[in-house]
């Protein structure tokens, strides 16, 4: 175990060696599906949870509180999991806590062939142990990672199998948000050993288990990985398929691809090869089609046999047909024009932080339809993947993106920050390669991108993430000077966050059309890429009102909007392929007197009701779509679904 002052002994000298510490990952992470193969098993609910709050944050490993009930090593109290822990009580010291958290669950274990332990996201640094012995560990906040634990279990059977987790949330500069720890050593001011943990995004540091814990089972043989590309020539769909197969040395597979209604449309054997189908039924966003977010069913059959006994595994992937293009102007979705008119998001809610709430999903996506958006960026780090199916299935595109955001320290693209980086990229394209609404790979978020060494970093990070998907465009999201920005030139899509009118210049929204025509008429110019204006907005305290307006009213996100929106339509007509509201709703933020209780670029508010900016981009987002897209008569008014 470490403490915290072990985390900072690494260090970085060069950039040279790169090339030799990465590795692409051999193994899939399909997401758990139960099959007549297989069953699935939530072990969500309440668990028992206790914060090592010893100055070293080393007691509980000192004490291997992980070999036994966590009750019996001293006060415990109950945590709902998937949820972060900052918000659930009243305690101030765990809402900002920094260091390992324990949290174990009991349940009782089928037997089973291959029983497998997944975790959709724990942040940041998680060890796992199963009946005290330790089975897996992960790096990284947003991502899944599992452990098989079949031989573990069977050594005791009928007996209650005991899982403990402990839990880091400490940031450094080679993690993925980078930050580091600042220990206050004037005694004067603060008492012995106070730290406090230092980084540079403007959302709240939650953590805990934030996605569904799952027990699953496979065949001894089992489907490791699928993936699929696809294509269309005229009315044929094309879908390319790879398949993995672990736990023999040979296998036989069989594909069939299902349309919506159970009948195979197309099939073959052998792990690879090509479908085609024949008046296919392309997947398109939503309200560009009056079929939006088509999903065809590809199951695979996987059989092997030996002296003692037979296998067959059974798993049905998801699949939606459509083709994804980038040229000098234009973003083309199955040929198509595609203009971005959507939001960034977060996952921030009340109480649940940002754990994993289905009400609070279903809500979301009901008035991203309301509001007529067709797309968002997961900002800034990959979001649940219950979240990516829904896009699968209502034609919501996304901009995929990774938590690299914050990377703000010269020090931070270092080589183990790089290693790192392109570690999480591999995670990130292995679980989000097969879902059609995933059309653009971002690798980062407002990086210090004019740094002599951003260079390098980001030219091996994208060219890195075009060999792992060579289907998607490749971004990432700047706010750097255009001609000084050195990781531009790589990129697909330039990705651009400017604030006028509010972070500079503050109050005067009349300059607004002259600094986003210079804006994009400069990107455009140096790089001839299609430009999307990732982020933009202002801040406004819900129910304030002024007139003329003022800062942090309703009116005067209501006038920054005009001003950008009349700039967009000029542009959309050249080069701009896209907008995103910063932001959907209003998220939690640390403390600082720039910021009231969470930062208030929403058009809805937490609690998800509507600002004076929600209505104003309905209006727009519907006569974009209208102008756009191919609407049906269902969709040329507003409506629910």
């Amino acid at each position: 175990m470490f403490t915290l002052g072990k985390w900072f002994i690494f260090r970085v000298l060069g950039l040279f060696t790169v090339w030799d510490l990465v590795w692409l990952l051999d193994t899939g992470m399909l997401f758990p599906r139960e099959s007549s193969s297989r069953e699935v098993k939530e072990l969500n609910g309440l668990w028992d949870f206790r914060a090592d709050k010893s100055p070293s944050r080393n007691q509980g490993f000192k004490q291997t509180w992980y070999k036994s009930r966590l009750a019996e090593t001293g006060p415990v109290i109950d945590m709902p999991v998937p949820a972060s822990y900052n918000d659930i009580t009243q305690d101030a010291t765990l809402r900002d806590f920094i260091g390992w958290v324990v949290v174990p669950a009991c349940w009782v274990a089928n037997k089973g062939t291959r029983v497998v332990l997944r975790l959709g996201s724990a942040y940041y640094y998680s060890i796992v142990w199963v009946n005290g012995l330790r089975v897996t560990e992960h790096k990284g906040g947003h991502l899944p990672f599992e452990a098989e634990i079949g031989d573990i279990i069977r050594k005791t059977p009928g007996v209650s199998t005991r899982i403990t987790i402990a839990i880091n949330n400490t940031l450094t500069l080679e993690t993925l948000p980078p930050g580091t720890i600042q220990y206050m050593n004037d005694r004067s001011k603060y008492p012995e050993g106070y730290f406090v943990q230092n980084f540079a995004f403007d959302f709240f540091n939650y953590a805990g288990i934030h996605r569904p814990v799952l027990l699953y089972t496979t065949p001894k043989v089992y489907v490791d990985d699928i993936t699929v590309l696809t294509d269309f020539s005229d009315t044929t769909g094309l879908v390319k398929y790879s398949i993995s197969v672990q736990g023999a040395p040979t296998a036989s597979v069989k594909v069939s691809l299902l349309d919506k209604d159970g009948h195979s449309v197309a099939s073959a054997s052998g792990p690879e090869g090509v479908l085609k189908v024949e008046d296919v039924k392309l997947w398109w966003p939503y309200l560009m089609h009056d079929n939006p977010g088509y999903l065809y069913s590809l199951e695979v059959h996987a059989t092997a046999a030996n002296e003692a006994a037979a296998y067959e595994d059974v798993y049905a992937l998801p699949v939606g047909i459509r083709t994804v293009k980038v040229s000098s102007t234009k973003f083309f979705i199955n040929n198509k024009p595609f203009y971005f008119h959507g939001v960034n998001k977060h996952e921030d809610s009340d109480l649940r932080g940002k754990g994993l709430d289905w009400p609070l999903i279903v809500k979301d996506f009901n008035l991203l339809k309301w509001l007529g958006a067709n797309s968002f960026r997961t900002s800034h780090y990959p979001y649940a993947e219950e979240i990516m199916q829904m896009c699968d299935r209502h034609g919501i595109v996304v901009i995929d993106e990774c938590p690299g955001v914050g990377i703000a320290d010269i020090r931070s693209f270092g080589n183990t920050s790089l290693t790192h980086h392109l570690a999480v990229m591999d995670e990130l394209v292995r679980r989000d390669k097969n879902h059609p609404s995933v059309v653009m790979w971002s690798v980062a978020n407002e990086p210090a991108a004019e740094m002599p060494p951003a260079e390098f970093y980001f030219k091996t990070l994208i060219t890195h993430t075009k060999a792992l998907d060579p289907t998607r465009p490749v971004t990432y999201i700047t706010h750097s000077n255009y001609a000084r920005d050195k990781g531009a030139p790589f990129v697909d899509v330039i990705c651009v966050n400017s604030y006028f009118s509010w972070y500079h210049d503050s109050g005067h929204v009349e300059i607004i059309p002259i600094q986003l025509k210079t804006q994009f008429e400069d990107w455009y110019g140096k790089y001839q890429k299609p430009i999307i204006q990732s982020e933009y907005g202002a801040d406004v305290v819900t129910g304030l009102h002024a007139d003329p307006p003022m800062m942090f009213t309703e009116e005067y996100q209501k006038e920054v909007l005009q001003g950008y929106h009349s700039v967009f339509d000029q542009k959309r007509k050249e080069y701009v392929v896209g907008e995103l509201i910063w932001n959907f709703a209003d998220f939690m933020t640390r403390q600082g007197i720039f910021r009231v209780v969470g930062n208030k670029k929403g058009i809805f508010t937490r609690q998800r009701q509507p600002k004076a900016g929600a209505f104003i981009l309905k209006e727009r987002y519907w006569r974009l779509a209208n102008e756009t897209g191919r609407l049906p008569p269902w969709t040329k008014y507003p409506c629910l679904f």
